[in-house]
């Protein structure tokens, strides 16, 4: 079992930058691969980064490249979304997820567990 607290979700304005957190508890967050993901109104939940358990390996989608940057601090058990640049597009709800797999993946299927998400709305 894996429970994951999400938080840094909010208000902002374009062209700014917010970062979001997720503590997770449960698993030792070193053995686990994490994702973020988000939900628009209308749209269906889409990936956005992905981490490897090791940490050595991301991928992060094209249509955000470049301005979010996935992390994770291991002796905080905590995973990170730092997002600059902000876009009204981006307004969404955010949700970080965890699988057992080493490797990167992209598909909300392949997480088992997820945060409640945060909603994050950005104007313009």
């Amino acid at each position: 079992q894996v429970q994951l607290v999400e938080s840094g979700g909010g208000l902002a304005q374009a062209a700014g930058s917010l970062r979001l957190s997720c503590a997770a508890s449960g698993r030792t967050l070193s053995t686990l691969g994490m994702g973020w993901f988000r939900q628009a109104p209308a749209k269906e939940r889409e990936f956005v980064a992905a981490m490897a358990s090791s940490g050595s390996t991301t991928y992060v989608a094209d249509y955000v490249k470049g301005r979010f940057t996935v992390s994770k601090d291991n002796a905080k058990s905590t995973v990170y979304q730092q997002i600059t640049s902000l876009k009204p597009e981006d307004t969404a709800v955010y949700y970080c997820a965890v699988n057992q797999y080493s490797s990167i993946v992209v598909s909300a299927r392949g997480y088992n567990y997820w945060s409640r998400g945060t909603q994050v709305t950005v104007s313009s």
